[in-house]
């Protein structure tokens, strides 16, 4: 812990600078608190805590639009004090409800401005690469749930396998991939139509895809087998498995698509702290960079210089300079980090 406050000493001193005097590119970054129902939202160059927005309970995932203009939340909805129809009943009992909000904040404000009703359970929401659209995962119900992101009102319920978990467009915005992680399948999912078109076998537990920006690969973490499996987008196979650390979670592509970092969470007995960065030329771990314990999401700025990895069980969220391939700062955010996001 003592490393981690000097991060934070350092941090405020540079005032406005990254470690070792490098402007980071993004401006804000924002994290899933799944443990605290709050939403941490972090100055990208100095790494100061900007606000903590209360939001509903158990947030899971956050996303920024493509504008920059919403952040858009996974969560369970009103904790039970707020909801006067639940009155006598324990927070636990109303979790277990499943009851399925997103939540969308305004970033200039950083407050929450509406409430969306979705699925059981939900668990990612991503937004069309044309901010038409937000798509939430629903694991307790086998759904997606498609928003029209400018009424902020449900305008579809797309059935798909079982449990999804992550999602992810493609560059085109023309599928939506999504990861079954009870079904060992990716559910292709058509945003013409809205409808589900097929699922590939992919493996067990499948947790999050992603893909290369030029289109070329797509990817799906495999939990349970300590995987990435690689898929050819055009043909929609399998193309090869790379094992990485354990407990694969979140995956994100680097913006020229050479590289792919893996976050390894393991398990709260058996701790991931790690993040394999795959050379997607020659499809090998090139690196594998040590994090904080829990280490399960990914994002990354538009340049493509900085992913930051949330550590779920220490509380905390990494930097990585990605061309140094190396931590350049971890910070303290609130419990149980999950989803992050960064706004441009």
């Amino acid at each position: 812990m003592s490393g981690i406050r000097n991060w934070l000493v350092m941090a405020a001193m540079l005032s406005g600078w990254g470690v070792a005097g490098v402007c980071l590119a993004a401006d804000k970054v924002y994290v899933a608190n799944e443990e605290a129902d709050t939403v941490s939202v972090l100055d990208a160059a100095s790494f100061k805590t900007l606000a903590k927005v209360r939001v509903g309970a158990k947030p899971h995932n956050v996303q920024v639009s493509p504008d920059g203009t919403r952040l858009w939340v996974t969560n369970n909805g009103e904790p039970v004090a707020d909801a006067a129809a639940h009155q006598g009943m324990g927070k636990d009992e109303h979790q277990a409800m499943g009851v399925g909000a997103v939540w969308v904040i305004d970033t200039a404000t950083d407050a929450v401005v509406s409430k969306v009703g979705v699925g059981l359970h939900p668990a990612h929401v991503v937004l069309t690469p044309d901010g038409r659209f937000a798509y939430v995962t629903n694991g307790g119900d086998n759904t997606v749930s498609v928003i029209d992101a400018s009424t902020q009102r449900p305008v579809s319920t797309i059935a798909v396998g079982k449990f999804p978990h992550g999602i992810r467009f493609s560059p085109d915005g023309t599928q939506a991939y999504v990861a079954n992680l009870k079904g060992g399948t990716v559910s292709v999912v058509d945003t013409a139509s809205q409808k589900e078109v097929t699922q590939i076998p992919v493996g067990k537990g499948p947790a999050q895809v992603g893909f290369t920006p030029d289109g070329r690969l797509a990817f799906v973490s495999l939990s349970v087998e300590n995987a990435v499996a690689v898929i050819d987008p055009a043909t929609r196979k399998v193309l090869r498995r790379i094992a990485v650390g354990t407990v694969p979670i979140q995956l994100f592509a680097t913006p020229d698509s050479t590289t792919l970092l893996v976050a390894n969470q393991g398990t709260r007995k058996k701790p991931g702290k790690t993040v394999s960065m795959i050379d997607l030329g020659s499809f090998e771990v090139v690196k594998t960079v040590e994090t904080g314990s829990g280490s399960h999401g990914v994002a990354m700025d538009r340049e493509g210089r900085y992913a930051y990895i949330t550590n779920t069980y220490a509380g905390s969220m990494s930097v990585i300079d990605i061309r140094k391939r190396s931590v350049v700062a971890t910070v303290l955010v609130g419990k149980g980090p999950n989803g992050v996001s960064v706004r441009p």
